[in-house]
């Protein structure tokens, strides 16, 4: 909201926020997340709502039904509001809006999913509606090579020619990426900040996007909040619940806060499917993760893949664990017409693949075989030979050729991105719908 604010909004502002940015330091700690929750749930018990703590009255009659609250703080806490008009000009001055859990406009997904644990205040700049429209959750490390920080634009721009939001944490690396690629590709990208919001919302790259209406900045914290570790670990729950589905790029093993994140939606909260990255390296993080239940991305290549990897109950490429089998049951029970609508329109606007059935593999070529059930799953995007062989863990150029592309050529199952000079030092391979098929048989 950036009008007026309601009187129930004022009395959550005034009990969370710290007002970090205004001139006078704070003389009272606001309600934890926890504290809020607990007193949130008290009031709806006893029929009330937070704005009926301005009266005196209601304050006496909460101390007596419920002895854990602190009146003098929750007094002292209600009485800020001259710190609360200071930091209301402040973010006015930036074009950053508030919205709180009161508020008819917050995000339906926080309030679905995360339910007492939504924060109670959401701070944010660029269009608040964009807030709620989904899309794909795109996270990875913070120190990554170009090659990856590549291919994860290459996935921000292929989101945007299918009219996908990419949700992120804006952090440098995997985050930034994804958002940039979406960016520069004309889409529309949210960006989940544990910190730093009023830098961002100034920040001049920023500018044009959050103008345009493309760009979203969201903090569950005070715009002025330096960074903390155990706020970005917060932070990440938002980016799983405002997604669709969620892309894993990179992760270490056992520790970070990519990590962290995708275990607990892969262990215990399931907002959204999770999937790992087809990996031409070893990476010991996302083997773990497809161990512990992340689906294998499905590397789409036209928009409308996309769009039904977000939209649609389209099945994985490998079998996931109990946990996700059940999120992609409940996510089939709770679509929406308009969901399904959705699904099937991008379903038709698949190009059409001449179908044909596929041979027993009793009656293909043993070396065929063999050579498909290594070279297929390695095979991510648009590879060259040297990547390949990388990926395979292969020296010898001719063993590659004879023993591997040649077989899986012959029956369709890769093909050439220039077929009409196969010899090029920039000749790339890719997967076909064939090949595709063949490697998701049982």
């Amino acid at each position: 909201m950036n009008g007026e604010l309601t009187p129930n909004a004022k009395a959550i502002l005034l009990l969370t926020a710290p007002f970090l940015g205004g001139k006078s330091k704070r003389s009272v700690k606001p309600l934890s997340l926890g504290d809020y929750g607990d007193l949130a749930r008290h009031l709806r018990k006893t029929g009330w709502q937070p704005a009926d703590l301005f009266e005196p009255r209601a304050l006496e009659e909460l101390g007596q039904s419920w002895p854990r609250v602190d009146i003098d703080r929750v007094q002292r806490l209600l009485g800020r509001g001259f710190l609360l008009a200071e930091a209301m000009e402040r973010w006015r001055a930036r074009a950053i809006w508030v919205v709180t859990r009161a508020d008819y406009d917050y995000p339906r997904r926080l309030k679905k999913r995360m339910r007492d644990k939504a924060p109670p205040v959401l701070y944010g700049c660029g269009d608040r509606a964009m807030v709620d429209a989904g899309g794909l959750a795109v996270v990875g490390s913070r120190h990554v090579n170009q090659e990856l920080l590549r291919y994860t634009e290459d996935v921000g721009r292929l989101a945007a020619e299918g009219d996908v939001p990419i949700v992120s944490g804006g952090a440098r690396g995997v985050d930034q990426a994804a958002m940039r690629g979406a960016l520069y590709g004309g889409g529309r990208a949210l960006g989940v900040l544990a910190n730093g919001l009023e830098r961002a919302a100034l920040n001049r790259e920023n500018r044009v996007p959050l103008m345009d209406g493309r760009l979203v900045l969201l903090c569950p914290y005070d715009p002025a909040v330096r960074f903390l570790a155990g706020y970005a670990m917060q932070r990440n729950k938002l980016i799983y619940a405002l997604a669709d589905a969620a892309l894993v790029v990179n992760s270490d093993h056992g520790r970070g806060g990519t990590w962290a994140g995708a275990t607990e939606q892969l262990e215990r909260l399931g907002f959204a499917p999770v999937y790992v990255r087809r990996t031409w390296e070893p990476c010991a993080g996302l083997e773990a993760l497809a161990k512990r239940g992340a689906a294998s991305w499905p590397d789409p290549r036209t928009p409308a893949d996309m769009r039904a990897i977000v939209s649609s109950d389209r099945p994985v490429l490998e079998p996931v664990g109990p946990f996700q089998q059940d999120l992609f049951r409940r996510r089939r029970a709770d679509s929406t017409v308009a969901e399904r609508d959705a699904a099937v329109s991008a379903a038709d606007e698949r190009p059409e693949v001449p179908t044909r059935e596929l041979p027993s593999p009793k009656r293909l070529a043993p070396k065929a075989v063999k050579a498909a059930t290594r070279l297929l799953p390695v095979l991510i995007g648009e590879m060259t030979r040297r990547e390949i062989l990388a990926a395979l863990g292969l020296q010898n150029p001719g063993h590659l050729r004879e023993g591997y592309l040649k077989p899986c050529l012959g029956e369709g199952w890769i093909e050439m991105t220039n077929p009409e000079k196969p010899s090029s030092r920039n000749q790339r391979f890719r997967i076909t719908p064939e090949g595709r098929a063949f490697r998701e048989a049982p």
